[in-house]
């Protein structure tokens, strides 16, 4: 298989594996009746992306000073680690419910913010109005990418196209909202299902491919 298709399928997996968490939170809020503006997608998109190119771009700098075997061992670690994580995501999910209470009010401090929306998606609509705004979106789409940091940055210390990467961020990203408002609004019941798993499959695949 040419080495350019082995680069090209590993940026595929990558960008798919980020883009599960903006597909699981759009289905919430197709379920929630939630509306989603064209501009408020695309700020998820471009924020989302962001993230993903600044974790690129330090991995970089770091991968021009540490001998390649290195950085491919370094990689395999990260993604290995994170793909375990993602295996576990939903237990650490129900811990950081438990802890933060249900019925309180949002707090309008960025850390309590971004804790709300990683536990509970929808909780970006902050004035309940069932439309997210490009400004609640901005906050979705940085609680979204928390994620893609440790994920760009280890997938970038091995042999990757970054500019495919960020590329393909922006379309499957795109898509990944659109289809899931639409799955979404498809379903009857506001059931909330968790696929964090699957992610965690497609990292530890990656960190395997980083050891050939």
């Amino acid at each position: 298989m040419p080495e350019s298709l082995i680069i090209f399928f590993q940026s595929l997996l990558l960008v798919s594996a980020l883009s599960l968490d903006a597909f699981v939170a759009s289905i919430a809020y197709g379920t929630n009746k939630i509306k989603v503006p064209f501009a408020s997608v695309q700020v998820i998109t471009f924020v989302c992306s962001f993230f993903l190119g600044i974790s690129l771009f330090f991995g970089s700098i770091i991968k021009r000073f540490v001998p390649q075997n290195i950085t491919s061992t370094i990689s395999f670690i990260i993604l290995m680690f994170l793909g375990i994580l993602y295996l576990f995501q939903g237990i650490i999910k129900a811990c950081l419910a438990k802890k933060s209470s249900s019925d309180r009010k949002v707090k309008l401090k960025l850390f309590d913010l971004m804790i709300d929306i990683y536990v509970d998606e929808t909780k970006a609509d902050i004035d309940n109005s069932k439309n997210l705004n490009p400004r609640e979106a901005l906050y979705l789409g940085i609680a979204l990418s928390l994620d893609s940091l440790a994920v760009g940055f280890g997938s970038s210390l091995g042999n990757i196209n970054y500019f495919q990467v960020i590329l393909l961020s922006l379309i499957c990203g795109a898509l990944a909202v659109w289809i899931g408002l639409l799955i979404g609004r498809k379903l009857v019941e506001n059931s909330k299902f968790n696929i964090s798993w699957l992610s965690g499959v497609i990292l530890i695949i990656l960190a395997i491919l980083k050891l050939r």
